[in-house]
């Protein structure tokens, strides 16, 4: 097995990438990556340097890992913030890392890419080996595995030099409900009874709501969606990464797993919410808005949502990451993960412990917050 590290996928044939990448992660896809290449997301204005890892045997592509050069934590979503200062504290330094994951997006999936043939396992546990070697080579820091499936959860945790991090979200899980309605009547009363008048709040509004697919949204849908994702960081004080060229490029590339959802008053479109979908799953992704409505960011957001899941058959709704508010909906605490290794032996037994309490702590929050389940007893 041969083992190379590239700074573009232009080099790669999307099919022959595709091929790697399970049907229930749209964000792992040579499409997905490319786009943001493509688009200025990745590179050096905002500190994401592409190094994806291949594998190939006997000229084949047969593993990948979605690999990135960071000189700052930025965009990340699982917080090392305070690492990077004890680094800094102690006269080291912490940038640059290595980070395998997918820039801006909170959302499990394998970050091994080696399809699901035979020797995907055995051709996984490489990737790690050559990913740790070529870490040492560039001697950076630390190599981070961010929002791992549980496959690579485990094989990462088998790992003698990994550590594991423990997070969590809230996600929805369909039990067979027939509908919205079917759906509603697996919660408590007043959990029920608060969601209908949410919903009859924004109907009493008068605003109506429309989903689309990306093939299904127009030039004028493209501008004023892009107006909403730039003004929620512009309220924020965060920085809008993504550009309306990159969501039309993935609208056209990918234009049945690109969903909208779109609000409108009296004939204005005021809102809109930005979603992608897998096989079996549906992420929430991006949210904004120009004017402020009563109970709109729910609708949006999580209520459309589940309702296209049950529509469409998607037994999961992922709707991006933290939000305890979610579970009231709906969405009950699920664990997250990523492994790290860290290149000094002494900084590495520092983690290893602060994960060791840091991860005693996370399982007594999961458990206080599954507590609050809004579901019926029984």
């Amino acid at each position: 097995m041969q083992f190379t590290v590239i700074d573009s996928l232009k080099s790669i044939a999307s099919d022959e990438w595709n091929a790697l990448v399970e049907a229930d992660n749209p964000f792992a896809r040579h499409e997905f990556l490319l786009a943001l290449e493509r688009h200025g997301a990745v590179g050096e204005r905002f500190g994401w340097y592409p190094r994806y890892l291949v594998a190939r045997e006997h000229g084949r592509l047969v593993g990948s890992v979605p690999l990135y050069l960071k000189d700052n934590s930025y965009g990340e979503l699982v917080f090392d913030w305070a690492w990077a200062e004890a680094w800094e504290r102690a006269g080291q330094a912490y940038y640059p890392k290595l980070v395998a994951a997918i820039p801006y997006t909170p959302a499990s999936g394998r970050r091994l890419l080696t399809g699901d043939g035979p020797q995907a396992e055995a051709v996984a546990r490489a990737l790690i080996d050559a990913a740790v070697d070529y870490a040492r080579a560039l001697g950076v820091s630390s190599l981070h595995w961010l929002f791992t499936d549980a496959r690579d959860t485990a094989l990462l945790d088998a790992h003698p030099e990994h550590d594991l991090r423990l997070g969590v979200q809230f996600h929805w899980q369909d039990e067979s409900y027939s509908d919205f309605d079917g759906y509603l009547a697996a919660l408590s009363a007043s959990k029920r009874k608060k969601i209908r008048q949410e919903r009859r709040r924004v109907w009493d509004q008068g605003i109506e709501l429309v989903r689309l697919h990306g093939d299904e949204v127009d030039d004028e849908q493209w501008r004023l969606w892009q107006r909403f994702y730039t003004a929620t960081f512009e309220r924020k004080w965060g920085h809008a990464t993504l550009s309306e060229g990159f969501f039309r490029e993935i609208g056209r590339t990918l234009p049945r797993q690109v969903l909208m959802v779109l609000a409108s008053q009296r004939g204005e479109t005021v809102a809109g919410a930005f979603c992608l979908r897998g096989e079996r799953t549906l992420y929430g992704r991006h949210w904004g808005c120009t004017r402020h409505l009563d109970q709109l960011h729910f609708e949006a957001c999580y209520y459309q949502g589940l309702e296209y899941c049950l529509e469409q058959g998607l037994s999961r709704f992922e709707p991006g990451a933290q939000g305890e508010h979610k579970i009231a909906r709906g969405f009950l605490p699920a664990r997250t993960w990523s492994a790290h290794w860290i290149a000094d032996p002494t900084w590495r037994e520092r983690i290893r412990q602060f994960l060791a309490h840091e991860r005693a702590a996370m399982e007594d929050h999961i458990a206080e917050l599954a507590s609050h389940s809004p579901f019926r007893k029984g």
